[in-house]
Parts: C-alpha cells; sequence; structure tokens
C-alpha cells in the first residue's frame, strides 16, 4: 500500500509540475487574482473522490479500478485515466488538488470538493415523482449544499466570518444538470441502430421528458447560486451542459444511418439543439443573477463551445482526429467504441494504449488531456465570461507547484 500511495504522490507531483503553464514558484504557492479556496459542486465531471467513498455502482462501478488513473498510477475516483479541469484549475491557482467531502481525513484549508459522481440537480425523490429513476447516487445538488453549510458551520465561529472566508474563494456550481437529462434519455432512448419508427418515436419521446425537466434544473441550479450568494460568495461559476449529440455513448447506441441525423461536426442533431436549448435557459438564468446580485462576479462556463473546438481542432490540438468520437477505454470497437453493456473496466474491455490521442476516455467522460486543454479554453481563453480570474502577466509568472 505504501509503494501505491508513493506512486499516487509522484503522479500528483509530476502533474503540478508540468501541466501547463503555472504563476507558481518555490515552496509557497503565490495567490493567484485572491484566491485562496475552491468550493466546488457537480458531478462526474469534477469528482475528485465522492462517489467511489459512496460505494460505485451501475455505469461507473468500476471507477475505483484501474485503468481509471492508469495516467496517475492509481484509481481515485476521478472519472478519467487522470486529472479532471478542476484540478488543472485549482493547480493554475496554485493551490492544492482539491479532496473530496467524504474524505473526512483529508485537508481542507483551501477548498473542498462536493461534486459526486452521477449526481442531479433535481432531488432523487423529485425525479422519481416524474418516472425517471436510475439515478445511481442521492447526493444531488440540494445535498451537495446542505454538505458545504454543514463544513462552513463547523469550521468558522459565524455567517460573518463565512463571508470573510467566500470574499477570497472561487466557487464552481457544476456542471450539474447533465444527469438528470441524461436518466431522462435513457428512460426511453432506442435500442442501438435504430431509426425505425419505433425507435424514432422513443427518442422523440426521451428529448420531449428531458424538455420538460429544463426550467426546474436551472431554476435547482440557480437557487443554490442565489444561497451561496447570500452567504458571501462573490466569485461564482456556472457551467452549462456539453454537446451531449457528441458523447460516444449515444452516438453508439442510436448509431443512424440516415445522414440527416448527425449536424455537421458529425454529431447526432437532435441532441445537440436540445442542449442548446437547456444552455440558452441558463445562460438568462445567470443574467438574473448578475442583475440581482451585481456586486459578485458571475461567470458562464461554455462547455458547449469548448467540446465543440476540441472536434473541430482535433488534429491541431494533438488527439487523433480520427478518434475524436471513439471512446479509448471500451468494448465493441468500431467508430465509437462503447457497448453500454460492457463500459470501461467490465471483463472484456480494454484501454487504448494512447489516451491522450482521445478526447473521450469512456465514452461518458472525457481524458486527461481533453480536460487539460478545455480547461485552458475556459479558464484563460475566454469561454468563461466575464473571466472570472485575472492571470499575472506573463512576464510575472513563476513556476513551480503547490504540495497536494
Amino acid at each position: 500500500m505504501d509503494l501505491l500511495l508513493g506512486r499516487r504522490a509522484l503522479a500528483v507531483a509530476l502533474f503540478l509540475l508540468t501541466a501547463g503553464s503555472s504563476p507558481c514558484l518555490g515552496a509557497a504557492a503565490t495567490m493567484v487574482d485572491g484566491i485562496t479556496a475552491i468550493y466546488n459542486f457537480g458531478d462526474s465531471i469534477s469528482d475528485t473522490g465522492n462517489f467511489i467513498r459512496e460505494g460505485p455502482a451501475g455505469l461507473l462501478q468500476y471507477v475505483a479500478k484501474l485503468p481509471y488513473g492508469m495516467d496517475m498510477n492509481w484509481p481515485t475516483g476521478r472519472c478519467s485515466d487522470g486529472y479532471l479541469m478542476i484540478d488543472f484549475l485549482a493547480k493554475d491557482l496554485c493551490l492544492p488538488l482539491l479532496n473530496p467531502y467524504l474524505d473526512k481525513s483529508a485537508d481542507f484549508t483551501h477548498g473542498v470538493n462536493f461534486a459526486v459522481a452521477g449526481a442531479t440537480a433535481l432531488n432523487t425523490a423529485v425525479l422519481a415523482k416524474k418516472g425517471i429513476t436510475i439515478a445511481l447516487t442521492n447526493s444531488s445538488l440540494d445535498v451537495q449544499l446542505k454538505w458545504f453549510k454543514d463544513f462552513m458551520a463547523s469550521t468558522t465561529n459565524s455567517p460573518q466570518e463565512i463571508r470573510e472566508r467566500l470574499a477570497s474563494s472561487l466557487v464552481m456550481v457544476g456542471e450539474i444538470g447533465g444527469n438528470d437529462y441524461n436518466y431522462a434519455f435513457l428512460q426511453t432512448w432506442p435500442t442501438a441502430g435504430g431509426y425505425g419508427l419505433d425507435s424514432i418515436a422513443r427518442m422523440v419521446k426521451s428529448i420531449e421528458l428531458g424538455t420538460e425537466l429544463v426550467p426546474e434544473v436551472v431554476q435547482s441550479i440557480s437557487n443554490a447560486a442565489k444561497e451561496l450568494l447570500d452567504m458571501g460568495a462573490v466569485r461564482l461559476v456556472i457551467p452549462g451542459n456539453f454537446p451531449v449529440g457528441c458523447i460516444p455513448i449515444y452516438l453508439a447506441q442510436v448509431n443512424a444511418t440516415d445522414p440527416l441525423a448527425y449536424d455537421a461536426d458529425g454529431c447526432l442533431a437532435a441532441l445537440n439543439a436540445f442542449a442548446e436549448l437547456q444552455n440558452a435557459a441558463l445562460v438568462e438564468a445567470v443574467a438574473g443573477l448578475r442583475a440581482a446580485y451585481p456586486g459578485a462576479a458571475i461567470a458562464y462556463a461554455d462547455y458547449f463551445g469548448a467540446y465543440l473546438r476540441v472536434l473541430r481542432e482535433a488534429r491541431a490540438l494533438g488527439f487523433d482526429a480520427a478518434r475524436a468520437r471513439t471512446a479509448c477505454c471500451g468494448a465493441g470497437g468500431g467508430a465509437y467504441n462503447f457497448e453500454a453493456g460492457a463500459t470501461c473496466g467490465a471483463p472484456g474491455t480494454a484501454a487504448c494504449a494512447d489516451p491522450s490521442a482521445y478526447v473521450s476516455w469512456d465514452g461518458v467522460h472525457m481524458t486527461q488531456h481533453a480536460y487539460g486543454v478545455m480547461a485552458e479554453m475556459l479558464y484563460r481563453g475566454g469561454l468563461a465570461e466575464p473571466a472570472p480570474i485575472k492571470w499575472p502577466a506573463p512576464a510575472a509568472q513563476k513556476t513551480g507547484a503547490p504540495v497536494h
């Protein structure tokens, strides 16, 4: 066990030293734009270990084992071959990587990660009343918000002290909500190779069910943001949804022969139109938050645009463009290498030799390389707007790493 922990520590150290440019130097980290902590809410896109402490199940039952974490030499509960966008962001802010809230022995001096893989924006009881029952965890956004309040109550002495702490913190409210729609889609999704009349009807029903959820999902995210702002948060990032029509899990499930099913990016047009609808509603909600809290900086992070840019510029960004929609780890081969009954880590599946050549890790989540590129686009390249962080000028940047 000591050897494994040593490998993990070495992998973390190498990541902090090499993953992109860093304004950090020496034994002590230089504070970037006054940010001393990150508090993160979300799902598997940013979970750094809460789900595996709850007990992995369902589609993600293998996330606690290799090949998950293969580029870190040890599975940590991250749904990837390595690090996530939240890790790249913490590193660039000269902060330690965020520990999961459910690791009660962890150091939370510089923030906490409340995200749980499989989490939803709506409470699972609310979803169940709508006939949506595939949830992998009960740790929805309201539960994560309660964890945050409990943590603050146990580590501060007054509401004023909470406000003072949040004044120098970055709060990430998501990505969250994608699973509400995923679970809705999976209730009625067509069988692979669809687009017969029955399959078309089932797909339309799936998207209709997802569309009905949009107002409630967006309201849940907005309500959580309001509570955080009322507690004293002054810098929030609220990410939108990905272009889900480009994700191998859906591409493989439909595998349509009709070219009209796809857009110019080779993605399922109907699903991407749905994602744009949800994101438009979220952008409107963010605008309302900015109007209600003019003293806070509230950024919308365009995950949709960042993912599409990765696909469109795959070769220039160092990916194998021919495999930009293919899962690195999975089964079935073909264009997408994804089978719902044999997900990454299951018997009969295998990981590719070079995950950095792929955008998709397991057909649902991205590779470390893709997450790193997207983090750069979002937080340094203008796809999170208005820019939530003022980075030091290049001439003033330093090199080095914080300690995990």
